[in-house]
Formats: structure tokens, C-alpha cells, sequence
């Protein structure tokens, strides 16, 4: 029989509930459990995919080609799964489900409503996994009261309500915050989120209580009691060095025992406490690598989440610390910012703000040997670049910022020619890559085929693949033999540029192999 973890959050969002429950799946994984987790958005987009990432942050591309969000890449690192369409759902998508059903006829001339018929669409994908994993955490985005929530919540309560009440168990989330003028951590804020969580139906079986400090016996106990949740289920979270520390955190507090206990559970392994030694070693370095990350999201991090996680899990494998800054691409003061990096990513994007700034920072690494990476829009600009002032087309440009540009040398595919809609209809999920021999990709990779996951539309023009390699940029790997998908330039440090987003492969412990060589070069560069 599966087991089921529903983490909701309370008081304001961002306050971790995806890290809180991916953090809780590690210790059931090292007590030798099959763990998975969902998402469930309650926003009416299908999907993130058409969300401006200050919006919404990083979309994050699962391998069968579903856009979702950054949430499912925190996952895939901390358990070490691939997600897929399965693991991430909205509330958009659960309408559009169930709109085509009734388009369709298949609820015979019933009235459709939000109960039962909604609610019975997002029962249903909560047990998605249950096949495939021992425990399934669920989390709910948002906050609890959110009216667009609420069909969510109802249908936690009804699926408990169905299920055994050892198979199911509920985890709020929730903030204890520090009024600065009182000298105090106040703890009515979660009394008020828990009541309305009971108002819905749910009573959560362990707080968890994101708080700038310690919090003391007697505040435990008086969450406790106004909370009706035993002392020993309201669990402290405060901020850590790394967010893979907080599985360890949340070990000394027991939290993986009183799962184990409620959810009545036996463990199938000896816990891996080595875990925790080996994300700890990860840590101890004393050698800072300077990377900057040229974007058209400079002002949000989170835009560029994996990216970012890609970069400190590459450094701490070889002993030092990623100082990541991200820098306008219409800063125009640019260059002369770049002068004191050690290395230079081009991350992906969409549209052509931005992309004169790019252009000018790759021709700032290469020019100066400085290690560089691209990244989807990243390796296009590289390519624009080499065709500009290494092929001398002048106004070689890519047709998105240039329809007219005589040199087109990223193009769109002529099945995206007539794309209606925008979103998930671009080259999305895994795709195969043939990496030829002697080469930057193949010295990286060790291997001759690769598969990685992708999301764009422009693609390399193989027209001008023969004037580009005459210049001094070499094509490394292609798909089917046709489409490029990673270009280098052998005169240089370090120098690539590839089509997919090799940062959604990243694994504490487990670099990515571009941006492990990446940072080698940019410490060698130093």
C-alpha cells in the first residue's frame, strides 16, 4: 500500500515547502524507502512554460518534455530521480483535463462542478506514483486560505478521508517570525495558519517552523498546544549554509522518526548516515572561483536556479567555492565588470533584449581566453558572435531578433514555422547527441553519445556549419547528423557553447560534466 506526505504551506509563500519535503524524502530514501514527490500549482497557466521567469522563476524541463516548476529540479537533486509529467500538475491543467472531458461527453449530461469533478481529477493525480515509489510527498503551492487553493486542500481532505489514516500524513509549513522591537519570535501567525488549515479539514501531524532563530522549549510547547500537534512534531527550520545540510537538521530533530511512526513503517535499510559526511566534505574548501553569469534576469536569482546549483556543486567537488554574480546583459558599463571574473556563462532566454550584451561578453572571453559557457540562447549568441567577427558575415543574426538578416545562421525549424501557440511546443525533454572524437565535448563527456534535455525553437543553420568551422569554431555534436548541438573553439582556454541545459542534470556529488571542466578552467584562469 503507498504512503502519502501532503506538505502545505502557511503565513506567506517561499518558505521552503518543496526543500522542507524534498529534505524529509532524503532521510525516508536513507532509511531505504522509494520516494517521488508532485507539485501541485494552484495558478490557472497549464503550465509555466509561458511565464515571464520573474514571474514564476527558472522553468524547469522534465525528460519527457514537461515544463514545470523550479521546484521539480530541488527533486530530482536532492533524491536523485528524473521527474516527468506526472510530478508536476496546475490547476490549469486540471481544468483544461476536465473541460475536455465534458467536451467530449464523458460525464453524461451531469452538471460539472469543483466538487466532485475537480476534486476527483486531483485525487486521481495525487496516486500517479503509487505504483512506483514506496511514498509519495505531495505539495500544495501556495498558501492555505489562497481561494484558488482551496479545490487543492478539499481534495487532501477527501483523499485522507478515503485512505487509511496511517497512510496519509499532513505537514505544514509555516513562519515563526522575530519582531526586532519586542526582542521576541511570535508564534500567532502559524496559530491563525494551522485554524485555517483545521477550518478545511486538515489537522497536520508536525509543524515545521521557519524561523530566524532557536526556538525554545516553551515556544514548542505553546505552538503545541494552540496547534493540537504533540511537542515533539514542531520541528525548527532555520536558515542553512546549504540547503543540503537541512536533511541533517531535520535528522537531529527526529523528524524522519516520527514519520516512520505515523506513518506505520518499518525501515528497509541501516539509515546511510554517510550521506550527511559526504554532503559536509562538499563544503570544505578555501578556494574562490569568480563566475559571471551574463542574463537578461539579472535582478532574480531564482530565474536561474539550476544554473546556479550547477556551478556550487561543480566547485565544491573540486574543493572551492563558486562566488556567482549575475550581470545585466544592458548594463552598459558590462566589460568592464567582467574584467575581474574568472569565467563567463551565457545562460538560455527568449527574445532580444539583452542580446547585444551577450554578444559583446563572449567576444570579451574569447578574445581575452577567458573560460566560457553557453547555454541554449547562450551557444546561439556564441554562434552570431563567431559568424560576426570571426566568419566576417557582419550582419550574420539569428531570424528570432532578424527576419530579414542576410545571414541567418540560427534559424527557426520549419515545423515551428506555424506554431499557433506558445507554450510546449518547442523542441522540449531528451534528445540524443552524437559527439565526435577529439574534441572539448568528447574530453568532457567520455563518451561518444549523449542524451540531455532541451527547450527552444531556434536551431543552428547546417547551411553555414562549413564557414563557421573554416573560421575556428568547431561543431562537436549533432542530432540525427543534422541538427548542431554543441559548438567549441579549440584556440581557447575553455570554450563552449551547447543547445541543451545540461544544468537540469546536476546531483550534489554528481557534476555535470560541462560544468565541472568549466570550473577546472576558470580556477586554472585565476
Amino acid at each position: 500500500m503507498a504512503k502519502y506526505i501532503f506538505i502545505t504551506g502557511g503565513v506567506v509563500s517561499s518558505l521552503g515547502k518543496g526543500i522542507s519535503g524534498a529534505s524529509i524524502g532524503k532521510l525516508l530514501q536513507l532509511h531505504g524507502f522509494k520516494v517521488n514527490m508532485i507539485k501541485f500549482d494552484p495558478y490557472i497557466n497549464v503550465d509555466p512554460g509561458t511565464m515571464n521567469p520573474y514571474q514564476h522563476g527558472e522553468v524547469f524541463v522534465t525528460t519527457d518534455g514537461a515544463e514545470s516548476d523550479l521546484d521539480l529540479g530541488t527533486y530530482e537533486r536532492f533524491l536523485d530521480v528524473y521527474t516527468s509529467k506526472a510530478n508536476t500538475n496546475t490547476a490549469g491543467d486540471i481544468y483544461k483535463t476536465v473541460i475536455t472531458k465534458e467536451r467530449r461527453g464523458d460525464y453524461d449530461g451531469a452538471t460539472v462542478q469543483v466538487i466532485p469533478h475537480i476534486t476527483d481529477e486531483i485525487k486521481r493525480r495525487f496516486a500517479a506514483l503509487k505504483d512506483e515509489c514506496d511514498i509519495s510527498i505531495i505539495e500544495i503551492g501556495g498558501t492555505v486560505g489562497d481561494i484558488e487553493g482551496l479545490p487543492f486542500m478539499e481534495a487532501a481532505r477527501q483523499f485522507k478521508l478515503e485512505n487509511k489514516a496511517e497512510d496519509i500524513l499532513s505537514i505544514h509549513v509555516t513562519l515563526v517570525p522575530y519582531i526586532a522591537g519586542a526582542h521576541e519570535l511570535k508564534t500567532k501567525p502559524t496559530q491563525h495558519s494551522v485554524n485555517k488549515l483545521r477550518e478545511i479539514g486538515i489537522s497536520p501531524d508536525i509543524i515545521i517552523c521557519r524561523t530566524e532563530y532557536p526556538l525554545d522549549e516553551s515556544l514548542k510547547k505553546k505552538i503545541s498546544l494552540f496547534c493540537n500537534v504533540r511537542q515533539d512534531c514542531v520541528v525548527e527550520a532555520m536558515d542553512a549554509a546549504s540547503i543540503y545540510y537541512i536533511p541533517e537538521a531535520l535528522y537531529n530533530q527526529k523528524v524522519d522518526v516520527v514519520v516512520i511512526e505515523k506513518l506505520n513503517i518499518k525501515p528497509k535499510s541501516k539509515f546511510d548516515k554517510a550521506w550527511f559526511a559526504k554532503i559536509k566534505s562538499l563544503g570544505e574548501n578555501n578556494k574562490i572561483v569568480k563566475i559571471a553569469v551574463v542574463g537578461k534576469y539579472a535582478d532574480l536569482k531564482d530565474a536561474y536556479k539550476s544554473i546556479d546549483e550547477s556551478l556550487n556543486i561543480a566547485a565544491s567537488e573540486l574543493k572551492a567555492k563558486a562566488e556567482v554574480h549575475y550581470l545585466g546583459a544592458e548594463d552598459k558599463n558590462l566589460i568592464s565588470k567582467l574584467k575581474s571574473y574568472d569565467g563567463i556563462l551565457v545562460p538560455g532566454g527568449f527574445g532580444n533584449r539583452g542580446i547585444e550584451g551577450k554578444i559583446k561578453a563572449i567576444t570579451y572571453a574569447r578574445e581575452n581566453k577567458i573560460p566560457f559557457f553557453g547555454i541554449c540562447l547562450g551557444m546561439q549568441c556564441s554562434v552570431i558572435e563567431a559568424a560576426r567577427n570571426l566568419a566576417k558575415l557582419n550582419d550574420a543574426n539569428s531570424t528570432e531578433f532578424d527576419e530579414t538578416t542576410k545571414y541567418p545562421v540560427i534559424k527557426i525549424l520549419d515545423e515551428q514555422k506555424n506554431v499557433k501557440y506558445r507554450g510546449g511546443t518547442m523542441r522540449l525533454g531528451n534528445y540524443k547527441a552524437e559527439i565526435k572524437k577529439n574534441t572539448l565535448a568528447h574530453s568532457l563527456y567520455k563518451a561518444t553519445e549523449i542524451e540531455e534535455r532541451h527547450r527552444h525553437r531556434y536551431e543552428l543553420n547546417p547551411e553555414f556549419v562549413e564557414t563557421l568551422e573554416k573560421s575556428g569554431m568547431t561543431v562537436s555534436a549533432y542530432h540525427k547528423k543534422v541538427l548542431p548541438e554543441i559548438v567549441e573553439i579549440k584556440e581557447h582556454s575553455f570554450f563552449i557553447g551547447v543547445q541543451f541545459h545540461p544544468e537540469f542534470g546536476s546531483r550534489p556529488m554528481k557534476a555535470h560534466p560541462i560544468f565541472k571542466g568549466f570550473i577546472s578552467a576558470a580556477l586554472k584562469n585565476k
